[in-house]
């Protein structure tokens, strides 16, 4: 049989593939993964255990999506993205760090509230809890109603001075978005974030190390997606096409909503929908080298503020260790910092250090960095936070179209959402979803049971007359950044 052009281009691509990820004798891999992430690197790693032929193709020059470590600005270690491992005893991630041979570990118990310029008493603690307990509380009866409202809408009225911090703590920390963005029932099912663990050499180190004997093409955009073919799926790069059994598509959603990879023909509109309708939000670090310890000695502080206004922070201190502090902005403040540029950010970040701790702080400031995710052109934001009425978007990026595409990361999980646990799970899942379809797998799953999930429950929801249980603050319970 004649092979015309674009298959032999197609070939070719296969062949120059890391790893030899060509089919023996078939000019095809079995599955094409696109992007590696999380997501990317756990689905690759599953179909590997399969025995089967993969290939990772990721638009930027390195691995890990939106875990990224720099080694080289402060000559240490700090992650430029995703930093905390949530619910370490069961996330996989987690389970799988110690066999890389690097460390991860527990993150310290509770943390600090600014008052001014001094630290919250065991009272103003406490109130502060119950106040939280409240406001979650509101958020997961309104998310009960026959309608989604926004998280703004479900607030107590009587927040009183503690307003701004909560509406900062349960929006533009954990979910880059503020809260009339946010979707109650979206928050409300969110599992909780609690038992976290960082990993001290960083996230992104640990996602290379299991990406370990992986086929992975760096700096290879996928361009466009044909499905035309009957029972295959031509992917090209720009490098080359690749033609595989199927595909699973891990960009971020804002990548997807923006059309930098094209499909032929077109997606399914309940999935374009999906995508604008989990845009993500806006979260960066502005990371300060402070000299002589001026935060105190204790490693991974986390510090925030009892705010008068909605411009405010919070910090991870004295990250694993380090001298380096990591301020964490986010939401509407955090994205037009970003837009304004690294100065701004700087700029922001020590006036925001400078009124809780003084001004002669700004003495100690050695080195500085800010990231900026929004103007990540394979990015373009932080995590995914659904619009109102759009939770159910997540399950619908888990059907897979025209069985031979799958999508994955962390905006495909239902409950985990917004976290790397969650991202790589829904890379197994997919995965798992294509092999059986494909007749890689033939054991029976459980009815109703998804793929690979862990047995935490899901977040608590405290009965509508059950009196607020207010304990010594803990990271337990609250959601913290990605």
């Amino acid at each position: 049989m004649p092979i015309d052009r674009r298959r032999f281009l197609a070939a070719a691509a296969a062949l120059a593939l890391p790893g030899g990820a060509l089919a023996q004798g078939s000019g095809e891999v079995d599955i094409v993964v696109i992007g590696a992430g999380a997501a990317g690197i756990a689905a690759a790693r599953r179909i590997a255990a399969a025995n089967r032929r993969c290939v990772v193709v990721e638009a930027s020059d390195r691995i890990g999506g939106r875990c990224a470590t720099d080694t080289k600005i402060f000559g240490m270690p700090f992650d430029r993205g995703a930093h905390w491992l949530y619910g370490a005893d069961v996330n996989p991630v987690a389970k799988l760090g110690p066999g890389t041979g690097l460390d991860v570990y527990a993150a310290p118990p509770g943390q600090k509230v600014r008052i001014g310029r001094r630290y919250a008493r065991e009272g103003e603690l406490e109130d502060f809890l119950s106040v939280m307990v409240r406001t979650n509380r509101a958020i997961i009866e309104a998310a009960r109603g026959k309608a989604d409202v926004s998280c703004l809408q479900a607030l107590p009225k009587d927040l009183l001075e503690w307003r701004n911090t909560v509406e900062f703590m349960l929006g533009p920390l954990p979910y880059g978005k503020d809260l009339r963005e946010l979707s109650a029932v979206d928050v409300s099912k969110a599992a909780e974030r609690d038992s976290p663990a960082y990993c001290r050499e960083g996230l992104g180190a640990l996602l290379g190390r299991l990406a370990g004997g992986l086929a992975v093409r760096l700096s290879t955009p996928a361009t466009r997606i044909n499905t035309w073919v009957r029972g295959k799926v031509e992917v090209e790069t720009t490098r080359g096409t690749i033609v595989a059994r199927g595909a699973i598509i891990t960009a971020s959603t804002n990548v997807m909503a923006a059309g930098k990879i094209r499909f032929d023909p077109e997606l399914p509109k309940r999935q374009l929908d999906a995508f604008s309708r989990l845009s993500l939000g806006s979260q960066d670090h502005v990371v300060l080298e402070l000299a002589g310890q001026p935060l105190g000695p204790q490693a991974d502080d986390l510090i925030f503020e009892k705010a008068d206004s909605a411009r405010t922070a919070a910090m991870l201190a004295n990250v694993s260790g380090t001298p380096l502090c990591m301020i964490q902005l986010g939401g509407k403040l955090g994205r037009d910092l970003a837009a304004q540029g690294e100065a701004a950010m700087v700029d922001y970040a020590q006036e925001w250090l400078a009124k809780l701790y003084g001004s002669d702080i700004r003495k100690a400031v050695r080195r500085t960095h800010a990231t900026r995710w929004n103007q990540d052109p394979w990015v373009m934001g932080a995590a995914s936070a659904a619009s109102i009425g759009g939770q159910g978007s997540r399950a619908a990026l888990t059907e897979p179209v025209r069985d031979r595409i799958w999508f994955a990361g962390e905006a495909v999980h239902e409950t985990q959402w917004g976290t790397v646990g969650g991202a790589w799970l829904s890379g197994e899942r997919a995965a798992e979803a294509a092999m059986r379809k494909f007749g890689w797998i033939t054991t029976p799953r459980p009815s109703g049971e998804p793929a690979r999930e862990p047995t935490r429950k899901p977040r608590r929801q405290p009965a509508p007359t059950a009196a607020p249980a207010v304990q010594p603050p803990t990271r337990s319970g609250l959601h913290w950044p990605f």
